[in-house]
């Protein structure tokens, strides 16, 4: 393997070429004309202009990716996450076209992309899962009559969704028909496909994930867990590795659990086998993600693997080089996504220009970064700017040192998540690990963003002003 291109953009495509440098293999990036004068265009070796800035005009088209894969004879081609990274059709291709997909077969990817045709998959493993529907509904009436068995709440989601779309709670019978309707609606819009299935709804669950790794030889491990319960709209904004909670037995169970999962599929690669936690410490499995995820620093920093590595290993056909017993957890890890986003406005994207972008620096502070001084922020893509990671002896010592990241990185020009994440890291829920997926809804809203910023910005003036009469009287001491 000696030329890799990177089907992405912004921070992924650039961390995926960091790793290919590292093993000496050369790097193409792909750009729409938003992306010109991106970062990743000049990191790599190569760089192809693809369409334009809409990514169904651009990032997403299979096609066009292998023909420019094809004319500078790349060997191999990784999707990093998004975009074409779960699209099966697109590792097909590759596999038609004699280019190595970095990811699972067009099999796996399938089958893991239903939700439903995932559940029946595992079903085999004896993997526990939420009570619920076995099969995709239309028919409201049929719905209705399951959902009133199964017992309110319950929740209902596109079988083809992600990312919190087509997903809705219903609390009451009464509601059930206005809101099977939107998330119908809802999941045509975004995945043409209306199908949703029906589950109970598990109340104050923790989302922890489990990471994969497989071979071509049989060889599956897991790297631990990540702990992703900090969320909005359903999606990841803050993440953790080990999370707070799991004993070793139940870090045990829910590794082998997701080691079952990639076998039921047959699994190659980097994946990723999500679970819902309950209070009780009770799990089920959720759905896999057949791709790297996000977060996947969080787990390299407590294992010390470099996980795109081992993805780049394992597609040329290379035995894993790790075994389950040579893995251990050192240490702590945080992640928080930093995204164009304005939390006092609903987390809306906010647009604009970077007129300010310095980033933290120093000792076990990873920036995983897209994006320059002076660049617009473009409207087409997800609003993620960068990673700010951070790694601790201890879970206090990587929270203190996240705070510190985030009071030294100076971003002006746009709004950005990074208030929110001092409000989390602060916060004594989080820092006391009792918090779940509706930490956002318990504890935060922008009146409670705005008070703490004012008590420190109080704080800040009275120590300015203590330190103001510190030195006048230091001037006012009199020559003998």
């Amino acid at each position: 393997m000696k030329k890799i291109l990177i089907a992405n953009r912004g921070e992924i495509a650039i961390r995926v070429m960091r790793t290919a440098k590292k093993m000496g293999i050369k790097t193409v990036a792909v750009y729409s004309t938003a992306d010109r004068h991106a970062p990743h265009v000049k990191y790599a070796d190569e760089a192809v202009l693809i369409g334009e800035a809409p990514s169904n005009q651009s990032y997403l088209l299979g096609d066009k990716i292998i023909e420019v894969a094809k004319s500078l004879s790349v060997d191999a081609i990784h999707p990093g996450y998004g975009f074409l990274s779960e699209n099966a059709h697109f590792a097909e291709l590759c596999e038609e076209n004699n280019i190595i997909f970095i990811g699972p077969k067009s099999k796996a990817i399938k089958i893991m992309g239903s939700k439903l045709a995932a559940k029946e998959a595992v079903k085999a493993y004896n993997i526990p899962m939420v009570p619920g529907t076995d099969e995709a509904i239309t028919d409201i009436a049929v719905a209705k009559k399951i959902a009133t068995e199964i017992g309110f709440p319950i929740l209902i989601k596109a079988s083809a969704g992600g990312g919190g779309k087509g997903m809705r709670v219903v609390e009451k019978e009464t509601d059930f028909e206005s809101q099977m309707d939107r998330a119908i609606s809802e999941a045509v819009n975004a995945f043409g496909d209306g199908s949703v299935f029906i589950e109970k709804y598990v109340s104050s669950p923790r989302h922890i994930e489990i990471q994969v790794m497989a071979d071509a030889h049989g060889n599956i491990i897991h790297l631990f867990e990540r702990e992703c319960s900090i969320q909005r709209r359903h999606q990841k904004v803050v993440e953790e590795a080990p999370s707070s909670v799991l004993t070793p037995k139940l870090r045990q169970q829910m590794g082998e659990a997701a080691i079952k999962v990639a076998k039921s599929c047959n699994y190659l690669g980097a994946g990723t086998v999500e679970f819902l936690l309950d209070d009780n410490l009770n799990f089920y499995f959720l759905e896999m993600n057949t791709r790297l995820q996000v977060e996947h620093p969080v787990t390299e920093l407590i294992t010390g693997t470099d996980l795109v590595e081992l993805q780049i290993r394992v597609a040329r056909g290379e035995t894993l080089p790790l075994k389950q017993e040579d893995l251990k957890i050192t240490g702590h890890a945080l992640e928080l996504r930093v995204y164009a986003e304005d939390p006092l406005n609903d987390f809306l994207p906010s647009v604009g220009n970077l007129e300010v972008y310095r980033l933290p620096v120093g000792e076990n502070i990873r920036v995983d970064n897209g994006f320059e001084e002076g660049m617009d922020i473009p409207i087409y893509y997800d609003p993620m700017l960068s990673k700010l990671i951070t790694y601790g002896s201890t879970r206090d010592e990587a929270i203190q040192l996240m705070i510190h990241a985030i009071e030294n990185y100076q971003i002006e020009g746009i709004q950005t998540t990074l208030p929110f994440g001092l409000f989390v890291f602060k916060h004594d829920a989080f820092r006391s690990g009792d918090f779940d997926t509706h930490f956002v809804k318990k504890y935060y809203s922008p009146e409670a963003l705005l008070e703490e910023q004012k008590e420190e910005a109080k704080i800040a003036a009275t120590l300015a002003l203590q330190q103001y009469l510190e030195d006048q009287k230091l001037l006012r001491v009199p020559l003998k």
